[in-house]
């Protein structure tokens, strides 16, 4: 949502007029909602909210269950009724649960070509990948330019065998994807190595086809001064976090660094759902005293959070194609202007950025010694200086700013 929010912002700065069609939020179902983004929405935007058709509301009123993130997906496997869901999802509704708001969308559009309304190109970004097939019945319909912006793998999604899909959805679902591929006039990908794998599914694509546009940060989101506290080394998470990551080794090297600095109090603070299961591990490893608990915050204080700690921490989680996993909140890290302990693969598009930036490089998942000895030289530093905030970093091409420009070069070909 961010990245589709942060587009339409800036887009009217480099000499493109947005329309921007979605769901109203009375009627679609969420994991959460932040309104406070609303206020990033330029003056004169004229945005069209939508009716929509979606399951959620029967998985909620049978399961007792908030709407899960990713479509069904990390939900208990233990309940009869979740699992049905799951199948149901998997083999039912294709490409995903969302596509009952694709009707809506269409007629929107209708409307306002019928009314005489004219439009240089259509975006349609996902996940939810049904999205990418009201792309693919406008071109068909009306010739218009289409983008299709996939922040995500399709098939290859890192849960999509938690699905369960029979042969013939899977076949399916598979088409849909080549269709999308094969028929946008260009497709946008997060990562180098997503881009890569989107290449694979066609013989007829072409990598001037497919083009890396990454996630960002807004820099007038970091206009605040950064507070480090002084009492303490924090490491601060945000977003959601499960055991899925693998940063079991990093919290055994923390309370091993604790245990041999106790002069450095090292803190642990998690902002945003963290699954039951890391909380065991947290515990296991005797940082639950350690550690603070913060539920969804909206965005502005997220990233209040960022910059009243010491250092950040991502993870990759240990799936297939992880190497391709950029997520939108490094770029966020970046800008924060702190060290960044990464956990994941070595040589992955996340590692990468980090090195090419200066603010860190991966740590792999059983990689213990080498993540002691990198909390040992942040302990270091922090004596010296509790303030470990890194220079000017070379991030400045990741801006929303830099990025919509290339999104705006992108409509006007």
């Amino acid at each position: 949502m961010q990245r589709s929010l942060k587009f339409v912002k800036h887009l009217p700065q480099c000499g493109v007029e947005p329309t921007v069609i979605t769901v109203d939020p009375a009627q679609g179902a969420y994991p959460v909602l932040d309104y406070s983004l609303e206020a990033d929405i330029p003056a004169g935007v004229r945005v069209i909210r939508t009716s929509t058709f979606e399951p959620f509301d029967s998985y909620k009123k049978l399961t007792g269950k908030q709407v899960p993130f990713g479509g069904f997906v990390g939900e208990s496997k233990t309940s009869l009724v979740q699992r049905l869901f799951k199948f149901v999802r998997g083999n039912v509704f294709i490409p995903d649960a969302r596509r009952g708001w694709n009707a809506y969308a269409l007629r929107a559009v209708a409307d306002l070509l019928a009314q005489g309304e004219q439009f240089d190109a259509v975006l349609t970004s996902s996940p939810p990948h049904s999205s990418q097939l009201i792309g693919l019945e406008l071109k068909r319909r009306y010739g218009l330019r289409w983008l299709a912006d996939m922040r995500d793998p399709w098939t290859d999604i890192y849960y999509y065998k938690e699905l369960n899909h029979t042969p013939p959805a899977r076949w399916l679902d598979a088409r849909y994807e080549r269709q999308v591929l094969e028929q946008a006039d260009a497709v946008l990908v997060t990562s180098p190595n997503t881009k890569r794998l989107f290449l694979g599914k066609s013989p007829r694509l072409t990598a001037d086809k497919i083009q890396v546009v990454p996630n960002g940060y807004d820099e007038a989101d970091f206009r605040a001064p950064s507070q480090p506290p002084t009492d303490a080394l924090l490491i601060t998470h945000t977003g959601t976090i499960s055991e899925t990551y693998h940063i079991e080794q990093l919290l055994a090297a923390c309370a091993e660094c604790g245990r041999r600095h106790p002069d450095v109090p090292i803190r642990l603070r998690f902002v945003g759902k963290v699954s039951g299961g890391l909380q065991a591990q947290i515990e296991q490893a005797g940082l639950l005293g350690q550690t603070e608990f913060i539920p969804f915050v909206p965005h502005d204080e997220s990233v209040s959070y960022l910059l009243r700690s010491t250092v950040l921490l991502m993870a990759i989680p240990d799936v297939a194609n992880n190497f391709g996993i950029l997520p939108g909140k490094v770029f966020e890290y970046l800008a924060a202007n702190k060290p960044i302990l990464c956990v994941g693969p070595i040589g992955s598009d996340a590692d990468t950025l980090l090195e090419e930036c200066g603010a860190g490089h991966a740590l792999p998942y059983d990689g213990y010694p080498v993540m002691l000895a990198q909390l040992e030289t942040l302990v270091g530093q922090w004596r010296l200086n509790p303030n470990l905030d890194l220079p000017a970093l070379n991030h400045a091409r990741y801006s929303r700013r830099a990025l919509t420009a290339r999104l705006a070069e992108l409509v006007k070909q």
